[in-house]
């Protein structure tokens, strides 16, 4: 090969590892956009904004005897058929006792985040946990009715306290993995909203955590 063609070749491999290296366009879900979900909600919040000069995050601390709250935020009309990301850092500061979704009567969650779609009438949800002693990893609590489709799944559980950890999802092959027997080629609906609920109203105890750093987006179309 002469040193001219050697060169070609090198250069279209550079090209081709830059593109498979570009970053996913992201765009920040604001915490000061997340509002109370009424029909899902008890009368008194338990959560505030605080307004930490690193980032702003939500913090939850639920008290029994209330009734459980729920917020929620709407996913911007961009990435509703498009999104490839969703990502959120979320913190528990305190855990409800013996709190385990996977076990009747305990099923509360130091920190949740839902993530749900909408086809007709239909409501899909997949509700990420921080348990207190639920076994990470499990998939449990599953409801399937003609209104609602929701999976529960234990993303994180137990210690640590007070410090953040990072998640991060593909909304659609979540979606396809929990709702469509993963099928790599179903359709996916619309993604309509992201929620956020700290409780402790079946064990009777309290429950807090922190929510921040929201962003959801999509990674960048492949060269043609």
């Amino acid at each position: 090969m002469s040193s001219r063609a050697a060169l070609c070749v090198l250069l279209v491999a550079a090209g081709t590892a830059g593109e498979q290296k570009r970053p996913p366009t992201m765009v920040p879900v604001d915490v000061h956009s997340f509002k109370v979900l009424e029909s899902y909600s008890g009368p008194v919040s338990y959560y505030k904004i605080v307004e930490d000069p690193a980032q702003p995050f939500i913090r939850a601390v639920y008290r029994p005897p209330l009734e459980t709250v729920t917020l929620g935020a709407e996913v911007p009309e961009q990435f509703r058929q498009r999104a490839t990301r969703l990502r959120w850092r979320w913190r528990a500061q305190v855990l409800p006792k013996d709190g385990n979704e996977c076990k009747e009567g305990k099923g509360d969650s130091a920190a949740v985040v839902y993530v749900s779609w909408k086809r007709g009438l239909k409501w899909y949800s997949l509700k990420y946990v921080w348990s207190a002693v639920g076994e990470k990893g499990r998939v449990c609590d599953q409801k399937r009715n003609l209104f609602v489709v929701q999976d529960t799944v234990i993303l994180e559980s137990g210690p640590p306290i007070g410090e953040w950890k990072q998640e991060e999802i593909d909304p659609g092959a979540e979606f396809r993995a929990h709702f469509e027997g993963g099928n790599p080629n179903a359709d996916v609906p619309d993604l309509l909203g992201i929620g956020v609920m700290s409780d402790g109203d079946q064990t009777k105890s309290i429950s807090a955590a922190d929510y921040a750093g929201f962003e959801i987006g999509r990674d960048p179309e492949p060269p043609r």
